[in-house]
């Protein structure tokens, strides 16, 4: 059973840095995409950044590229999600979640394709 559990989140002023962590257990995860999406209350999830588990590829959503990073530790199976010149728009949940099929070039940004997810953890961006 593929198990995600996030932890990082918190409050952080205007600009500053947050760095999310999602352990990844129960599997095997070489063939696996791995993905952050959000929620902010009374918004729709929308999706933050993917990479597959090599590392190679990554996609980001528009507002957040350039100040977010998304990126694979394999020997610990963890995947990090580095927040830069955070905004309180970025407020909301933050998710990871994985999917055993890979990354799909024109879907991974679609929630429909992940079978995993963790519980979540808050960033809270104000002043």
């Amino acid at each position: 059973q593929v198990q995600l559990v996030e932890s990082g989140g918190g409050l952080v002023q205007p600009g500053g840095s947050l760095r999310l962590s999602c352990a990844a257990s129960g599997r095997t995860f070489s063939s696996y995409a791995m993905v952050w999406f959000r929620q902010a209350p009374g918004k729709e999830r929308e999706f933050v950044a993917a990479i597959s588990w090599s590392g190679t590829v990554t996609y980001y959503s528009d507002s957040v590229k350039g100040r977010f990073t998304i990126s694979t530790d394999n020997a610990k199976n963890m995947v990090y999600l580095q927040m830069n010149s955070l905004k309180p728009e970025d407020t909301a949940v933050y998710s990871c979640a994985a999917s055993p099929s890979g990354l799909r070039r024109f879907s991974y940004y679609q929630p429909r394709e992940y079978d995993y997810w963790g519980q979540g953890t808050q960033v809270t961006v104000s002043s």
